[in-house]
């Protein structure tokens, strides 16, 4: 059987006509083409759409992450009121170096980095015992000036007595020659005797003076020794902590040498820049708050101390006013001594913070920047 067969002769039986004619069980459709039907989702696509929907999500919440952070920064930091400038900064303090005066050994260490020390503690010590040896030879020098000035005052003494016996023979002589019971001649004899007794005790009395010199001399150099062997005694000048340990047990420095860097706590400030027209406005020993990053709940009392006479950042000559608005002046903010000298383990050197300064008299202070207390 061939296709031209198949189609002459269908698979059901011919019907007459007039005859209601039968359909087939499964009439043929024919095969459309439609371009409306969805596409089902290819792998790329889906993860194309999730990679999406992660990024908008990302951006979600870092939107309501700094929402949330400047609503933080709004309540703890409210608008400032006019009359007030502030600029960012660091804590510092004055640094101090502890030095050797004489060259020497080190001999004994008794300070650390990082401990709080009092003024006049001791915090090193020199090996001092050639100063020591010749601190005894002037002492001892100083002993034997003593008896030489005494042995010099008996001198003196026994001078003098021999210039009273001196006079007194004379006058006898002067006496009995004009009475003519003596010769002119003894009178001349006791006259000579009369000047060696001045001329010998004018000497003795010079030896005094030079042994009292002498005495001097020996006692200033027991001084100067003294003077030596305390200075190899290093102290703190100030109250302060210890920041750097330069130099260790055994080490021999020259004059001048490094043994410690320490930190005078008693002056602790903060520089900031402000622009021409906010540092205009500063005055010295106007009033000033300080809040560290570390403490952002305490407003730190403080003071001006210094305002730079020089613009910073900028050439030494601005004619334009768009140039003279970008001039920066250094502006020195201290802590109170007061406040710190209850708080010297809370306050430290290095902590950034932001300094507030007030320009207006009549300007008040905020309540978040009346004060606090560092716990």
């Amino acid at each position: 059987m061939n296709k031209t067969d198949d189609i002459d002769h269908p698979p059901w039986p011919a019907i007459e006509h007039g005859e209601p004619q039968p359909q087939p069980p499964h009439p043929p459709v024919p095969a459309q083409h439609s371009t409306h039907l969805p596409a089902l989702p290819t792998p790329e696509r889906g993860r194309r759409r999730r990679w999406w929907l992660r990024i908008a999500l990302a951006l979600v919440v870092l939107a309501g992450g700094a929402g949330g952070a400047y609503y933080w920064w709004q309540r703890l930091h409210p608008p400032l009121p006019p009359g007030i400038v502030f600029g960012n900064g660091r804590l510092e303090a004055d640094e101090i170096n502890i030095d050797t005066k004489y060259a020497a050994r080190i001999a004994e260490i008794l300070a650390d980095e990082g401990d709080l020390v009092k003024a006049g503690q001791v915090v090193a010590r020199m090996d001092t015992r050639d100063l020591a040896a010749s601190l005894k030879k002037s002492q001892a020098q100083v002993r034997q000036a003593r008896r030489a000035v005494d042995e010099a005052n008996a001198n003196v003494a026994q001078q003098r007595a021999q210039s009273l016996l001196a006079q007194q023979e004379y006058d006898r002589a002067a006496y009995l020659v004009q009475k003519g019971f003596q010769t002119k001649e003894v009178l001349d004899e006791r006259q000579q005797q009369l000047d060696g007794a001045h001329a010998a005790l004018d000497a003795a009395t010079q030896r005094v003076t030079e042994s009292r010199h002498a005495l001097e001399a020996a006692t200033h150099d027991v001084e100067l020794y003294n003077v030596e062997i305390n200075d190899d005694t290093l102290v703190a000048p100030v109250d302060g902590r210890i920041q750097y340990r330069v130099a260790n047990v055994g080490e021999v420095l020259p004059a001048g040498g490094h043994v410690f860097a320490m930190l005078d706590t008693s002056y602790v400030y903060m520089d900031i820049y402000l622009p021409t027209a906010a540092a205009g406005k500063v005055k010295y020993g106007a009033d000033a708050r300080i809040v560290a990053d570390a403490y952002p709940n305490v407003a730190i009392p403080a003071k001006v101390s210094f305002i730079a006479t020089q613009a910073q950042f900028t050439p030494k000559t601005v004619e334009t006013q768009s140039e003279r608005d970008k001039l920066m002046f250094r502006v020195r903010v201290r802590i109170n001594a007061d406040w710190l000298r209850a708080r010297t383990d809370a306050v430290s050197s290095g902590l950034p913070g932001v300094a507030y300064v007030l320009t207006g008299r009549a300007t008040k202070w905020p309540e978040w920047l009346r004060g606090g207390v560092v716990q």
